[in-house]
């Protein structure tokens, strides 16, 4: 994952090339005007990133904040990580479908959407799979999967 010293968002987009910048912000606001009510934006692992604030829910395996997605600058290109995606896999399904409907190529990793100009991102689409995943849902989600992780364990 991508990693950056600052801060806050603002001095992270400001440490942003101008195309970058153009690029991450126009994601961002995407973001924003999408995500549903009770998630929060800050900075953590050196992205910007869109969590369950630890004061909703702060019975997290490693103490940090439960990220739906985050938003990064990396060396060679740009990615948005949708742990909404990554941890519901009809959404998964549901995304990477649309996501080919739309025209674009698709480079994603597990939870890692890849993209180098910001016209390789479906922004509808990048709305729509931000606003499909309420904060109750994805807890249930989180807590579902650690309560399989720990009988696996066992």
């Amino acid at each position: 994952m991508a990693s950056s010293g600052a801060r806050t968002v603002e001095e992270y987009l400001s440490g942003l090339d101008p195309a970058r910048h153009t690029a991450i912000a126009a994601v961002r606001k995407v973001v924003l005007d999408n995500l549903p009510a009770g998630y929060e934006e800050t900075m953590q692992y050196g992205m910007i990133s869109y969590v369950v604030p630890l004061a909703r829910y702060p019975r997290t395996y490693n103490g940090q904040a439960l990220a739906v997605a985050s938003l990064a600058s990396q060396k060679n290109y740009m990615s948005l990580y949708l742990m909404g995606v990554y941890g519901d896999p009809q959404t998964d399904e549901w995304f990477t479908r649309r996501y080919r409907e739309s025209g674009k190529k698709l480079d994603m990793g597990k939870s890692c959407v890849r993209f180098k100009e910001l016209d390789d991102l479906p922004l509808g689409l990048i709305g729509e799979v931000i606003a499909r995943t309420p904060v109750e849902e994805f807890i249930e989600r989180y807590e579902a999967s650690r309560a399989s992780t720990k009988g696996a364990k066992r």
